[in-house]
């Protein structure tokens, strides 16, 4: 018989997620209470404005027709104004913004709509596993960024050799990141437009966390830098900030002509959001610009929750500044995927291997913050009870 499957599929995506996934269910099925601290879904709904909108929206009968695959004409002028409203830059809503089915849905195609089969993309690792997973789909060649602590997780752009440089059409980054929770400064922003324009790379920069930083600190998007437009692109998601995550409502924003491009491949894809989603994608970015208050406290509160309690329990752990997810050294004598087997078979607390996104992951772990803070406390008394009772295999 034939096989029906093919080859690029076997390159998608990390085995190590399907693996954690029947890990999960043989360990429910023991009848163990499981506390999920592994994918990044916000375990909250959206605000009630945002709620009524949808509601409202969903009774309209022009709604139900085919939208337009670039977005509503609404919702690009409201993202233009929240971007105008949070990062001071201005956006032409016809030609500078296109709406996506959740940034996932861009991420994958990106490199479709700007590469050619045999050109060389660079991509961090550790990323966020679609990064390098559309670039499989397109045929392009991923260089991998690594990102190490003792450079803040940061890229040695002086370091990329010459011949990746010339055959790169792009670079992708990810500030605040997932998985790392790094967070880059306006200094970075600056050297990285300066390279791109030395060097005639688009920068792609994926900025679905802005809005969920603590301690103060406010994350810039790329296009604040002066020039940048010309050069960079940069995707939002609605899906985290504002706990839309199942409505798939995003948007990318930037440089025309890669706007352009990502727009005429969708056209020949879909047709684009449904209008009653993108109703309360407005409300939900025009209730923001009304100074609504944001997620970034409940996130707060919830990494204080773990950091502190983890380093009770002597794990000790450096505090992030953004984004609903803890990166995490393990303790001497672990790999990753050990670890992690380990929490979840005697713990019943799910964390995701750091090999799960690149193999810079080795020696960490990802907590997401995605439960109610009792269930956190919970889970960190059972993961501080682990390290206290089990040592390492040899």
């Amino acid at each position: 018989m034939k096989n029906y499957q093919s080859k690029r599929l076997s390159q998608l995506g990390s085995a190590i997620f399907s693996e954690m996934a029947q890990w999960k269910e043989e360990v429910r099925a023991s009848g163990m209470d499981v506390i999920d601290l592994g994918i990044g879904s916000p375990d909250r709904p959206p605000s009630d404005k945002v709620i009524r909108a949808m509601e409202q929206a969903v009774r309209k009968p022009e709604v139900y027709g085919y939208p337009t695959s670039e977005g509503s004409p609404a919702f690009r002028e409201a993202v233009a104004r929240w971007y105008k409203h949070r990062f001071e830059v201005e956006l032409d809503a016809e030609s500078e913004i296109v709406t996506l089915m959740g940034s996932q849905d861009g991420l994958a195609h990106l490199a479709m709509a700007v590469c050619d089969p045999g050109d060389v993309a660079m991509v961090p690792d550790p990323g966020y596993p679609i990064y390098s997973a559309s670039l499989v789909l397109a045929g392009v060649e991923a260089y991998f960024l690594p990102l190490r602590e003792e450079n803040g997780y940061l890229p040695k752009l002086q370091e990329i050799p010459g011949e990746v440089l010339r055959k790169a059409k792009f670079i992708l980054l990810n500030y605040p990141s997932n998985p790392l929770s790094a967070v880059a400064t306006r200094p970075f922003f600056e050297e990285l437009v300066a390279f791109a324009k030395r060097h005639e790379l688009l920068v792609v920069h994926d900025l679905a966390y802005s809005e969920m930083a603590f301690d103060g600190f406010r994350p810039m998007s790329i296009l604040e830098v002066e020039g940048a437009k010309e050069v960079a692109v940069e995707f939002h998601s609605l899906s985290k900030s504002f706990n839309m995550a199942g409505c798939r409502i995003a948007f990318m924003v930037g440089q025309k002509d890669a706007v352009r491009a990502l727009r005429v491949l969708k056209s020949n894809i879909d047709y684009g959001v449904f209008l009653a989603v993108q109703e309360a994608g407005i409300a939900a970015l025009e209730e923001d610009m009304e100074q609504r208050e944001s997620v970034a406290g409940l996130y707060e509160r919830r990494r204080n929750i773990v950091i502190d309690g983890l380093a009770a329990a002597g794990w000790t752990i450096p505090r992030p500044r953004a984004t609903m997810f803890i990166w995490a050294r393990i303790p001497e004598g672990w790999t990753a995927r050990q670890i992690s087997r380990e929490i979840l078979y005697k713990a019943g607390v799910v964390v995701i291997p750091g090999d799960a996104f690149g193999k810079e992951g080795e020696g960490y772990v990802r907590i997401a913050l995605v439960q109610e803070e009792d269930r956190l406390r919970e889970a960190v008394r059972r993961i501080g009870e682990f390290l206290q009772t089990v040592r390492p295999s040899k």
